[in-house]
């Protein structure tokens, strides 16, 4: 994923240095080149050797260290790097940069990026609260830094409060926002619809549906890493949503309905991946129930067909995408469901193929517009994701 990227990893004096040696290990998973810089004082928590082994780079401490290849110097360093991490970031580094400040490696080579650069706080909560501290963090966010909030929890010293840098996976998760995809889609609205609603038969029981929510959830962080605005109207999934996106919870279809009724007019991209319940009771049962030769029968009715109301009521310019899970004659279902909701694009697929469908890591989909059918082989739902809205694209342009 991040073939070709370089991420600069700049580490400062603090107890939770120690994350970043499995930071640095899970970037150089996805294949990006990672560089390591240290002050003096972080090597005090983790020994530059460590993180050599990881990185297979030379980690950078002394502005005058004259053994390494004149490439790899501060400048040369600066301008290779697509992403810049302080973290954790101490409240003496964050002041020295926001003064301009720059007296070691570190601090030297951070001012001479020009790429994006993220700032992860971490120290003790009254330290992180005095307004010298969060007057400097103001500074730098003015200078375009991104600052990650730290967690709450209990610090180093045992004291509860919020200072703690936050797990590698969330850094991890920033730095994939800013250089694991082209930003194709900035300044796109993206609405997505995933998981599977449930409609309630009494306090207890519900009428749902084998949906996961999973490509729901990848066709939305796909969007979100291509630089989309994205609100995702989320009923139950079995995964977490992704980050970076606006989350709606809704339960039953009703809710889905209204959700998306009142955010659709406002996005540019709607795609409804949600599997929504066909009925749901007239009454809740314990309300209204007939018996029959012994048997709890329960009146129902037809829950809001989603996508054909945003057919029906699509804003000049947007494009409507929805999802065919058929059991056979995927095509032609499928087609007479693209006419039927006036959709531009149905991503249809079978229960019957091998690793598609409900629950599954991957998917196997055919792209159905007006004008054509495009096959698309067994692949992670998180690559069928990027397909998907590269098909939307093509037809947007």
């Amino acid at each position: 994923m991040l073939t070709g990227k370089t991420a600069v990893l700049a580490v400062t004096g603090s107890i939770a240095a120690y994350k970043i040696a499995n930071l640095a290990r899970m970037l150089k998973k996805l294949n990006c080149n990672v560089h390591v810089l240290m002050t003096q004082n972080a090597t005090n928590f983790i020994h530059p050797i460590t993180l050599e082994t990881l990185t297979q780079n030379k980690v950078l401490i002394d502005t005058f260290d004259r053994n390494f290849q004149y490439s790899v110097e501060h400048v040369a360093l600066a301008k290779q790097a697509d992403v810049v991490m302080i973290a954790p970031a101490s409240a003496n580094v964050i002041g020295k940069i926001a003064c301009g400040i720059a007296d070691d490696m570190l601090t030297t080579t951070v001012m001479a990026c020009p790429c994006k650069k993220i700032v992860s706080p971490a120290m003790n909560h009254n330290m992180f609260h005095n307004p010298i501290v969060q007057d400097n963090i103001e500074k730098l966010r003015r200078f375009g830094y991104e600052i990650v909030a730290p967690d709450r929890g209990m610090l180093a010293n045992g004291d509860i409060g919020d200072g703690r840098m936050p797990e590698e996976s969330v850094l991890l998760d920033y730095i994939l926002r800013e250089i694991a995809c082209e930003k194709d889609l900035t300044g796109k609205r993206v609405l997505v619809t995933s998981g599977a609603t449930r409609e309630p038969l009494d306090p207890v029981r519900f009428i749902t549906n084998h949906s996961s929510g999973k490509m729901g959830a990848a066709v939305a962080k796909a969007a979100m890493l291509r630089g989309a605005q994205v609100t995702l109207v989320a009923a139950h999934m079995d995964v977490a949503p992704p980050p970076f996106v606006r989350v709606v919870p809704v339960g039953t279809a009703q809710e889905m309905f209204e959700a998306v009724t009142d955010l659709a007019s406002a996005a540019d991209i709607v795609i409804k991946a949600a599997a929504v319940a066909d009925y749901t009771p007239v009454t809740t049962a314990d309300q209204k129930m007939k018996k029959s030769d012994g048997d709890l029968t329960i009146e129902l009715k037809r829950t809001p067909d989603i996508l054909k109301y945003l057919g029906e009521h699509k804003q000049p310019g947007q494009f409507l995408c929805g999802f065919s899970m058929e059991t056979q004659n995927v095509i032609e279902n499928s087609r007479k469901k693209l006419a039927s909701k006036h959709a531009d694009m149905i991503c249809a697929n079978s229960l019957r193929t091998e690793g598609a469908g409900f629950g599954t890591d991957t998917n196997v989909i055919t792209l159905i517009t007006p004008d054509s059918d495009t096959e698309l082989p067994l692949m992670s739902k998180e690559e069928a994701a990027h397909r998907i809205l590269d098909a939307i694209l093509s037809r947007m342009d």
